[in-house]
């Protein structure tokens, strides 16, 4: 089975092939040749959640969600490298903490909610047939092929580093292990190459003036340019008056939360479009933190600035899998069509082992997320 597809490379969209081969769906960057059926929609990588902790969520459920990489920015390193290095997604994540999701919010010790309907608490891929019109059953006579077999890619950071009593050193819900207190450059020399050696892909600090100290001007530098040393970046969770400013402008190169603590002023947004990334986390707000949150993301984007999808799984009773409250908290900061998908970073669909979404009955002007399913083989049979 074969059909000409419409195809997004993560920054644009493109033309292939999308067929059945050996028993798995492949994406083919060919050009379709005439007279090929064409399918109904167009397809995707599966999506990119930036900010989640696994052992806070009951994450074998991610297996059949429209996420195909998670990046866990806060954990115990032993844990989530175990999980990460797994061949069996679901053995992996079943190895993890069932009752975890129990845990308070995380963020700043509140639990907090957005605006949206408590409905909107399900995962968005149990809604997305309600909402979107639904995925047909197997059909008789041939099995189906699908691709959540194909699992979803863990990447992580591995314990926060943060100054001996600071943020989230004294937090209930901080797994064993999930935090190394850093109180001069050669303690978090070791602590980068252990979360180094345990195969994070990245560092996670924390700068959060709210609830403890934070690492001097000094330190910070310092502790930057050891990563930088050793070639990996850093992620930093930054928050109270002045924190999101004082990190990148020493060097962090993404923050873990669009900043929330207060409203950037329009140097500041300029600035930190130039020199930073930053994971959205919108819905974890409520009230004047979600206000300012939305407004500094909405002047970071039209400045050019770099907005990537996360939700901070696991704070609170977040949903586990793709995040419905996450996307309007997007749209409402402007980010929408197809810069919305390349918010969501979809991983390459070209491989033989890749995670496709299909977006039924969708043009590429009209792809909504929403609708994202995974593929089967059922789709081909146009």
């Amino acid at each position: 089975m074969r059909a000409a597809v419409t195809w997004f490379d993560g920054g644009e969209w493109r033309e292939g092939v999308i067929a059945v081969s050996s028993g798995e769906l492949q994406l083919l960057p060919n050009a379709p040749i005439a007279g090929l059926p064409r399918l109904d929609g167009v397809i995707a990588g599966g999506f990119t959640d930036h900010h989640v902790h696994l052992q806070l969520v009951e994450a074998s459920r991610l297996a059949d969600s429209v996420l195909a990489r998670v990046i866990d920015l806060g954990g115990n390193p032993e844990v989530l490298s175990a999980a990460a290095n797994d061949a069996s997604f679901r053995s992996a994540l079943a190895a993890l903490p069932p009752d975890s999701a129990t845990f308070p919010p995380h963020n700043s010790g509140v639990l907090t909610q957005t605006r949206t309907a408590g409905a909107d608490l399900a995962p968005i891929d149990e809604k997305s047939p309600e909402l979107c019109g639904g995925q047909e059953g197997e059909r008789e006579g041939e099995p189906r092929i699908d691709t959540a077999r194909r699992g979803v890619e863990i990447t992580f950071a591995g314990a926060f580093l943060t100054p001996p009593g600071g943020y989230p050193c004294d937090r209930a819900w901080a797994p064993e292990g999930a935090v190394r207190e850093i109180a001069d450059a050669d303690a978090a020399e070791r602590a980068i190459i252990e979360m180094k050696d345990a195969g994070a892909t990245r560092i996670k600090i924390a700068s959060n003036s709210t609830a403890g100290p934070v690492f001097s001007d000094e330190l910070l530098r310092r502790i930057l340019a050891i990563a930088a040393h050793h070639r990996i970046p850093i992620v930093a969770h930054a928050e109270g008056p002045g924190e999101a400013q004082r990190v990148v402008r020493l060097g962090a190169g993404r923050l873990a939360h669009a900043p929330f603590s207060e409203r950037l002023t329009d140097a500041e947004i300029i600035a930190q479009a130039a020199s930073a990334s930053w994971i959205s986390t919108l819905a974890i707000h409520d009230g004047d933190a979600y206000d300012i949150a939305v407004e500094n993301v909405r002047r970071f984007h039209a400045a050019g600035g770099t907005v990537l999808y996360g939700t901070d799984m696991g704070n609170g009773p977040m949903p586990v899998g793709f995040n419905l409250r996450e996307i309007n908290a997007l749209r409402d900061a402007g980010i929408d069509a197809i810069e919305l998908l390349q918010a969501l970073d979809p991983a390459d669909p070209r491989g033989p082992h890749a995670r496709l979404l299909f977006f039924p009955g969708q043009s590429p002007e009209k792809a909504d997320p929403l609708c994202a399913r995974l593929l089967t083989s059922d789709d081909l049979k146009v």
